[in-house]
């Protein structure tokens, strides 16, 4: 349930529709917006009587969700959310591309990867240091070795990063080096994981499970924002069908579908979806096309002695060649690039 609050409703009336909530026993959430509040309450009882408060003064309307989650849900908040990352705005009008290797293999790599994306375009550096493989004699990632390196190129840089959490009694660690921490496809529904990431103040990358519904995402995302954390941001990276032409199937209709059904930004990662880096181009320009705030590319010096999903990495002149379509579809979509500037060793 939801209360929308007047234009011109004043501090007094929306504090005295709080405390009114809380004497119910609920736990109302405020949210200001451009140009009225709104107060939600997710954990209203079947058959409660708001009716009191549709007369209350600065109260325009109380309003169901009809959602089974609510606070992802654009019925509690109409407004897109934006998430800050360190400079970065993820969500807002400009168009966000995080670049760089599937795997941290050495400093020289990851440094390597991390100039030449930043120069070509991109805002933010990713590289996995803890890595979840389907094989348990895959590489498995560096660890915090990992994570000092990926350190060591934001420092030169100046690109946030995003790396992987693969569990709870890491989540402590990683937040300690990165800007965004990533929930892999394989741990959307780890749900001691989604409460581990909700109780930081940290932005939270969420991608789409391997056989997740697009509404099973958003549910995944409801358990991180209920634990307090509302910097989300959704990737869509392909999603699990018959077809075997491509690693993944890239559901490019999940883009739409979430903006209309949810506040939080969402990016693709073109990469996972296709598996061939033949294919990352076009789906990278449809994602722009359909309306997403971003991409999450692989990107490495040398796809061919990669340690872990060469075959799908671009190489830095295929993401430069790539960068200069996107920023041509971003700006015929209304968008600028948003990049970062070049900052001293």
């Amino acid at each position: 349930m939801i209360v929308v609050m007047k234009t011109d409703a004043t501090m007094v009336e929306i504090s005295s529709v709080v405390k009114t909530l809380e004497s119910m026993g609920y736990k109302p959430h405020p949210t200001r917006g451009a140009e009225r509040t709104i107060i939600g309450v997710v954990d209203a009882r079947q058959g409660a009587d708001f009716s009191p408060l549709e007369t209350a003064p600065g109260v325009e309307q109380v309003i169901p969700i009809t959602k089974a989650y609510k606070l992802v849900s654009r019925e509690f908040r109409p407004e897109n959310t934006v998430v800050n990352v360190n400079g970065v705005a993820v969500g807002g009008d400009r168009f966000v591309v995080m670049a760089g290797p599937c795997a941290v293999e050495n400093r020289d790599q990851v440094l390597t990867a991390a100039r030449a994306v930043r120069d070509s375009g991109a805002s933010i550096l990713r590289g996995g240091a803890f890595k979840p493989r389907t094989s348990p004699y895959s590489f498995q990632g560096l660890g915090e070795e990992g994570l000092r390196i990926l350190l060591a190129a934001k420092r030169e840089t100046g690109l946030p990063v995003v790396t992987e959490v693969i569990s709870p009694d890491l989540v402590p660690r990683v937040s300690e080096y990165a800007d965004i921490l990533q929930i892999g496809a394989r741990n959307m529904q780890n749900y001691a994981l989604l409460e581990a990431v909700g109780k930081i103040r940290k932005p939270v990358l969420l991608k789409r499970g391997m056989m997740s519904t697009v509404e099973e995402l958003l549910m995944a995302a409801e358990y991180i924002l209920s634990n307090g954390n509302q910097q989300v941001i959704l990737c869509e990276r392909g999603i699990r069908t018959f077809e075997n032409a491509t690693r993944n199937t890239l559901d490019i209709s999940a883009v739409p579908v979430i903006k209309r059904n949810s506040h939080l930004p969402i990016i693709v990662d073109p990469s996972h979806a296709a598996g061939h880096t033949e294919f990352v181009i076009p789906l990278a320009l449809a994602a722009v096309a359909a309306g997403a705030d971003g991409l999450i590319v692989e990107v490495h010096p040398d796809p061919k002695t990669a340690w872990c999903d060469g075959v799908q990495s671009l190489s830095l002149d295929m993401f430069a060649d790539m960068m200069d379509q996107v920023r041509s579809v971003a700006e015929a979509m209304g968008r600028s690039l948003h990049t970062v500037a070049r900052t001293a060793p």
